[in-house]
């Protein structure tokens, strides 16, 4: 599976790090090899997954439409109360905003970072997040480059925070949703889905992440949202283990794209 940009970015930046701390003092040192450490655990857990950028990009590539209508609505991320609410559906608006990013929204770009925002606020993760974001993200506005650099990065700094702090289950839940949510986007761009033939080779190219995501939510088991995350899922996953290798029916692709659009529905539900 190619690298994903997320990790490229954080595999950029430790790199960069790791060159400039010849002659720096011991602890300065230890600094960069602990950004090292925790580089490897998104290796780990992150870098089998593609992220919502990849996604929407092939979406780009293939001269798939943006339909705005397919992201959840921007109001509804004040009706999240639970932190587990919040967690999926700052997946979910991360997707939406990689989704616009890509096709150069930049309006919409801008209200889904503030949208995200409130919600790390929410989750108390406000401490991962470049203050500075909001400006580096005005500035490269017609970058689409540099602005899918900025806002990978940004991914990485929360995932980071949440599991040195002890939160896995938070940040699993982020990437559950985002995944969730870039399916559900190629599933209903299009009415014809299993004509497209490009499409579907997108469709079945997420079995291994799903396959990774449904192990890497069993490493969690005991844990309510995690257990229920997984729960929502398994539908989904039963109908991807039912293809054979290599090979898809439409009545397949017709399966996937109900049980992806009955686990967004829950997510997104309020």
């Amino acid at each position: 599976m190619k690298t994903t940009l997320f990790a490229l970015a954080a595999a950029t930046s430790v790199a960069m790090l790791t060159l400039s701390c010849s002659g720096k003092s011991s602890n300065q040192q230890q600094d960069v090899m602990s950004r090292q450490n925790v580089e490897e655990n998104v290796r780990e857990f992150v870098y089998p997954l593609p992220t919502a950028f990849e996604v929407t990009e092939m979406l780009n590539r293939i001269d798939a439409p943006y339909i705005l209508t397919l992201c959840n609505e921007q109001s509804n991320y004040e009706k999240y109360l639970t932190e587990p609410k919040k967690a999926l559906n700052m997946g979910i608006y991360s997707a939406d905003l990689c989704y616009a990013s890509t096709y150069n929204q930049q309006q919409s770009v801008k209200e889904y970072i503030d949208i995200i925002r409130k919600l790390i606020d929410g989750l108390d993760i406000t401490s991962a997040v470049d203050p500075d974001l909001p400006n580096k993200i005005e500035s490269n506005e017609n970058n689409k480059e540099g602005l899918t650099q900025i806002i990978s990065e940004s991914f990485y700094d929360v995932y980071d925070y949440l599991n040195r702090n002890d939160r896995g289950p938070v940040s699993l839940l982020i990437v559950t949703g985002s995944w969730v949510e870039g399916l559900y986007i190629t599933t209903h761009i299009s009415d014809n889905t299993f004509e497209n033939k490009e499409m579907v080779k997108i469709i079945m190219s997420q079995k291994d992440p799903l396959v990774k995501l449904m192990e890497l939510l069993g490493k969690y088991q005991g844990n309510e949202s995690i257990d229920n995350a997984k729960a929502l899922l398994t539908p989904l996953f039963e109908a991807y283990q039912a293809m054979e290798e290599g090979s898809i029916t439409e009545a397949q692709i017709q399966q996937i794209k109900t049980d992806v659009y009955g686990i967004r529905t829950e997510m997104v539900k309020f």
